[in-house]
């Protein structure tokens, strides 16, 4: 379903509540927004729903619908949910973003709209460019699935891949993630206009006067440095540099401090490997960062969960709570060089929060008030902890774990028209 906005202004808003009664808490989290943006012009909804208010979802959303009238209407059900400057994990509560978003045309999808094919096959990304209406004026798309049903790797980037389809269309940024309010096949709740569905997937793009920007802190440093897989099969590196993997991984190990190596076993070892080859240099945002699954003592060979070719550049990482909270910090402070954003929307891991910050609201109150408003009011913020985020790395995007995936609202930066000569 296609829809043109008629707002005349931007504006972002988010709520969020705990009350355990549903229809309380989505009353509760309109009259938040409804003070920033105006019933019937809202552009985009979204809302999310954890604890018991899982099943209670379909009533959640028909609520925001009856108060809030949005012309595009997205719920998805999660382990835990996001508001400005604050989190709750795994309890009851709802969580909405919106946004009135002017000049813009939305176009809502589902994962049924979707060809079969991979991200190399141009007549499949030609016609999944139709079905989410991509065209050379896309800003964004935000997607949404269920764990149990749709191939979210693949998916994501077909959906990114899509760009090359498209005239004049450099990229598709792809946010959003993967449903994280059940463990076990039909129990989470995606909602797109009134309709629920217990599987499959749900998405919206956004095209027009409007800027989508994007931060994907995968939370982790590099230890030693790139080098060239020289030998793999799969997603098992056997050998790097010419030496059995896991003979190099000791020698990058051994040559950490003390401390590092004694945080190892609680941090874990990751893989990067690089998106680009053609740089010359490789920093933290050059890296898809992947987890490693296991070590072979016999053959020295490491196994990692992504498919790894011969002739890749690639380097070690580790992640801890200091490095993610630098990690974020790092890359909001390059979004503070711009103009504050109008509100965000965050799609961060359920493995990070407390369980690995050791403490409530992290990423919430750092995104939030670091990308303050200048009379320091907190930025509009609102989200889910997910099961998995989607987000752009190296202009591509990815489906990522431990990782968070925030997607930034500002207008379009209008330049002047250069000056006549005589």
């Amino acid at each position: 379903m296609e829809h043109t906005s008629s707002a005349t202004a931007l504006a972002v808003a988010s709520g969020i509540s705990a009350n355990v009664d549903p229809v309380l808490a989505a009353e509760q989290v309109c009259e938040q927004v409804s003070a920033r943006v105006e019933p019937g012009q809202v552009d985009l909804a979204v809302v999310f729903a954890s604890g018991s208010h899982v099943e209670d979802m379909e009533q959640v959303t028909q609520s925001v619908g009856d108060l809030l009238a949005p012309a595009t209407l997205i719920g998805v059900t999660s382990q835990g949910i996001v508001g400005t400057n604050e989190e709750i994990e795994s309890q009851s509560g709802v969580s909405i973003f919106t946004a009135s978003l002017p000049g813009t045309v939305l176009q809502s999808f589902t994962y049924r709209d979707l060809p079969a094919g991979k991200d190399n096959d141009t007549e499949a990304l030609e016609r999944c460019a139709e079905a989410i209406g991509a065209k050379r004026d896309l800003r964004a798309t935000l997607f949404f699935a269920d764990p149990f049903s749709v191939p979210s790797s693949a998916t994501v980037e077909m959906l990114s891949g899509c760009a090359d389809a498209v005239p004049g269309l450099k990229r598709n940024p792809v946010l959003g993630g993967v449903a994280s309010g059940a463990t076990k096949p039909g129990g989470n709740v995606l909602v797109l206009n009134g309709h629920a569905m217990r599987s499959g997937g749900i998405g919206v793009t956004i095209r027009g006067d409007v800027q989508v920007d994007t931060v994907v802190s995968q939370g982790c440093r590099p230890i030693g440095k790139p080098i060239i897989v020289t030998k793999a099969q799969r997603n098992v590196i056997q050998q790097l540099g010419g030496r059995r993997a896991l003979d190099v991984l000791r020698d990058i190990v051994m040559a950490l401090d003390p401390e590092e190596r004694e945080m190892l076993p609680s941090s874990g070892m990751f893989v990067g490997r690089v998106i680009n080859e053609y740089k010359s240099h490789f920093g933290r945002g050059d890296f898809l960062v992947r987890g490693v699954l296991g070590v072979d003592q016999r053959s020295g060979a490491i196994a990692v969960s992504d498919v790894v070719r011969t002739g890749q550049t690639v380097q070690f990482h580790v992640r801890d709570a200091r490095t993610a909270d630098e990690d974020l910090s790092m890359l909001l402070g390059a979004q503070r060089l711009q103009t504050p954003p109008a509100g965000g929307l965050l799609c961060t891991c359920n493995a990070r929060g407390t369980a690995l910050f050791g403490e409530a609201h992290h990423d919430a109150r750092m995104i939030s008030e670091q990308l303050a408003a200048d009379d320091g009011t907190p930025m509009p913020l609102a989200g889910f902890f997910a099961a998995g985020e989607y987000g752009p790395i190296g202009g591509r995007s990815f489906l990522h774990g431990h990782t968070a995936s925030l997607a930034l609202f500002r207008p379009r930066p209008r330049f002047a028209a250069p000056p006549t000569q005589d």
